[in-house]
């Protein structure tokens, strides 16, 4: 649950993600996308990343965090510490 700021909010209110209605503001990105091309496949993308982006936060998950874990997970459990070229 999101506290919503006093009005004499202090600086330390400047962390608060930033947020367009429930979504996460970096998850409307593709709407600005679907202003300037307005088709249908426009439209399901943009509604596609929107709630993709959204689930990642309902989750606690950055969009950087996601990414590491994405990376972790293909890179395997195995991570050899000598380079290949020696």
């Amino acid at each position: 649950m999101i506290r919503q700021p006093s009005p004499d909010a202090s600086w330390r209110d400047s962390a608060r993600p930033a947020r367009f209605f429930m979504f996460d503001a970096k998850a409307c990105f593709p709407l600005l996308l679907l202003l300037f091309h307005i088709r249908l496949w426009t439209f399901i993308v943009a509604i596609t990343t929107m709630l993709f982006f959204t689930l990642l936060s309902r989750y606690g998950f950055s969009t950087t965090v996601f990414v590491r874990w994405l990376r972790t997970g293909l890179a395997g459990k195995r991570k050899p510490a000598n380079p290949w070229w020696l």
